[in-house]
C-alpha cells in the first residue's frame, strides 16, 4: 500500500486502526526536521538522539490513548513537544539552550524567506558563513524566536505560548534580532573600511 499522497491526519487514523506502516510512513516524513531542530537546541548528538526517542515515545502515547486533537498542524505539534523536552532537559541541568547553526540547517536559506524585501536584500547580499556567525552572537532568547519561526514554522502566536511570553514579546525578540544582525553587519563594514 503506498502511503505518500495521504496526508498527516489520514496516516494517523490508519495507525490508529491498526497499520504500523502509516505511523512508519509519518516519522519518515518529519524525522530529519524534528531531529534537527533537537539538536539546534542540545548541540550533543548523544542527548539529540535520546530527546528524538522520547518525543516520538510521547506522539505514539498521546495517539494511542486518543488525546491527540487534530487542530493545527501534526508537525506544529511534534515540534511543540520536541521543544518542552528540551527546555525541560535544560531545566534539569540550570542553563538556558544555546542554538547554534549546524550543517543540516542553515539560517541563511530561511531568514529572508517570510521577511520583508529589506530584510531579503540584507540576508541575501552577506555569505552563508557569516550570517550562522552573526545569528550565533544573539542573545537566547532572540535566537530562539527565530529558530522557532523559521525554522519550525510556528506562529508568532504559538512562540508566545511555548517560550510562555506575549505575542508583543515574540515579535519584539525577532525585531530585535534583525536590528542586532543589520547593527553587527554595520560595525564588521565600518572595521573592514578602516582596515582597507
Amino acid at each position: 500500500m503506498e502511503f505518500a499522497p495521504l496526508n498527516d491526519q489520514q496516516l494517523i487514523e490508519r495507525y490508529l486502526n491498526g497499520d504500523d506502516k502509516a505511523f512508519e510512513t509519518l516519522l519518515n516524513r518529519y524525522k530529519d526536521k524534528v531531529y534537527t531542530a533537537i539538536y539546534m537546541f542540545v548541540k550533543d548528538k548523544a542527548m539529540a538522539e535520546d530527546i528524538f526517542q522520547e518525543v516520538f515515545i510521547k506522539v505514539v502515547d498521546t495517539l494511542r490513548k486518543g488525546k491527540y486533537n487534530h487542530q493545527g498542524k501534526f508537525s506544529q505539534w511534534v515540534m511543540r513537544i520536541a521543544y518542552n523536552l528540551c527546555v525541560d532537559n535544560f531545566r534539569r541541568k540550570k542553563r538556558r539552550p544555546t542554538m547554534y547553526a549546524t550543517e543540516e540547517f542553515d539560517i541563511f536559506d530561511v531568514l529572508g524567506s517570510k521577511e520583508p524585501n529589506g530584510e531579503q536584500q540584507l540576508i541575501k547580499s552577506q555569505a552563508h558563513q557569516k550570517v550562522r556567525e552573526l545569528v550565533d552572537r544573539l542573545p537566547p532568547e532572540q535566537r530562539e524566536v527565530v529558530i522557532l519561526r523559521h525554522y519550525a514554522d510556528m506562529s508568532f502566536k504559538e512562540i508566545a505560548a511555548l517560550t510562555r511570553v506575549s505575542i508583543n514579546t515574540a515579535l519584539g525578540r525577532m525585531r530585535y534580532a534583525l536590528i542586532n544582525i543589520r547593527k553587527m553587519i554595520a560595525e564588521q563594514e565600518h572595521v573592514l573600511q578602516h582596515e582597507g
